[in-house]
């Protein structure tokens, strides 16, 4: 590890301050490194707060998508042991769970789809369970009488992502940390080292800041960073998602005991309740790039988990917000140095699975910035392959 010398401000300087920023820095400042962390600090903006914080690589694996299963497998069997340590450094608790992810089907229909994602993921040596209706309601005595089977995902977990974020930033600061609030505008390498251009709250004009390594982690707005590669920005792209939070009346029994992800002809939906009795329910998806919270969006949730789970109409709507996703060409994050020896890495495109993805990914450019290997896992993800579209699996 290079000492910190007097041409630097940082040994690395991170753009972002969601949970893959915050992560990377307070891993790196665990390495020793010095760090300084650019974040602007609009919470609205950050898909870390707009999030369910699902971690279920089981009942989230599709067909055509084994590179991203099997780095999401290495992520949640990270994040139980990196959230301990989280948790030790700080004294807060994240809400991990680890009830596994009821998946269930409303009709035929959505049973037979379900059966078919069943059938494959045995086939790649997944943990799955079939159960029929009374199992499932003997599970969660809340679901809909026409509920007609499901599956158990054993080894999904959950997190709370405001209080996981809160945790991340603390063990940051903790661990000295500097954390500045701005935008950055541009990065650019030379001689061995990387400096960042930032218009930082309270500074005139734009500041420039150097260091050994400069980490990209903006999400949606990597985009908007000069000087990464062309193939990089245009790689990456907002997709926007809408969310409910919803809590229980003081007298009224928890609805659900483990995240519910049902099917309702056709359609997704999840419920992901909360230690403290919040249930969140979500999400839209859409090549959006705005904000706002939409009528239709509200409805849709609301009836397609009222029909898996009735006494979700009890509830009290305490939130709706939406966020912007950090979507990938291909669907897969974009972690690596930009070229061979070249001090800018960039930890974008994580999607859907930025919070499952975390702590996987401040282990990797942890290594790259001690100049070792992330595990394999990782190799189908670097940014050289959006020079050659086409690599995933």
């Amino acid at each position: 590890m290079p000492a910190k010398g007097e041409s630097v401000d940082a040994d690395v300087v991170i753009a972002g301050g969601g949970v893959i920023g915050t992560a990377i820095a307070w891993r790196a400042a665990s390495e020793g490194f010095s760090v300084t962390l650019v974040d602007p600090d609009k919470n609205a903006d950050k898909a870390s707060l707009v999030a369910a914080g699902m971690l279920g690589p089981v009942s989230e694996s599709v067909f055509g998508e084994r590179d991203l299963l099997n780095l999401n497998l290495l992520a949640v069997g990270r994040f139980p042991s990196f959230n301990e340590e989280l948790e030790a450094a700080t004294g807060l608790i994240t809400g991990l769970r680890t009830e596994g992810t009821l998946a269930v089907a409303y009709n035929a229909g959505d049973l037979a789809a379900l059966n078919r994602l069943t059938e494959f993921r045995h086939s790649i040596g997944l943990n799955a369970e079939p159960l029929d209706a009374r199992q499932c309601r003997a599970l969660e005595p809340f679901l809909a009488p026409t509920i007609r089977g499901g599956v158990l995902a054993i080894g999904d977990l959950s997190v709370d992502n405001r209080r996981y974020l809160a945790a991340l930033r603390a063990a940051a600061a903790n661990a000295g940390v500097k954390r500045l609030t701005g935008t950055v505008t541009a990065v650019a390498a030379g001689d061995g080292e990387a400096t960042v251009s930032a218009f930082l709250d309270g500074a005139p004009g734009v500041t420039e800041i150097s260091a050994y390594d400069a980490v990209v982690a903006a999400g949606f707005a990597t985009s908007q960073v000069a000087g990464l590669p062309d193939e990089i920005r245009r790689a990456v792209r907002p997709v926007k998602g809408q969310l409910l939070r919803l809590r229980h009346p003081e007298t009224m029994p928890r609805v659900a005991t483990r995240t519910i992800r049902a099917i309702v002809q056709g359609r997704d939906v999840y419920i992901v309740p909360r230690a403290d009795g919040e249930v969140v329910v979500g999400a839209t998806q859409e090549e959006r790039d705005d904000r706002d919270i939409t009528a239709g969006a509200v409805h849709d949730l609301l009836r397609d988990a009222v029909t898996a789970l009735p006494a979700i109409s009890e509830l009290i709507l305490a939130e709706a917000s939406a966020g912007l996703r950090p979507g990938s060409e291909d669907n897969g994050p974009i972690v690596g140095r930009v070229g061979p020896g070249e001090p800018v890495i960039v930890a974008t495109g994580h999607f859907r699975n930025g919070i499952l993805l975390s702590a996987a990914t401040a282990d990797a450019v942890a290594a790259l910035l001690t100049g070792t290997e992330p595990d394999p896992a990782w190799a189908p993800f670097q940014p050289g392959r959006l020079e050659h579209p086409g690599g995933l699996r």
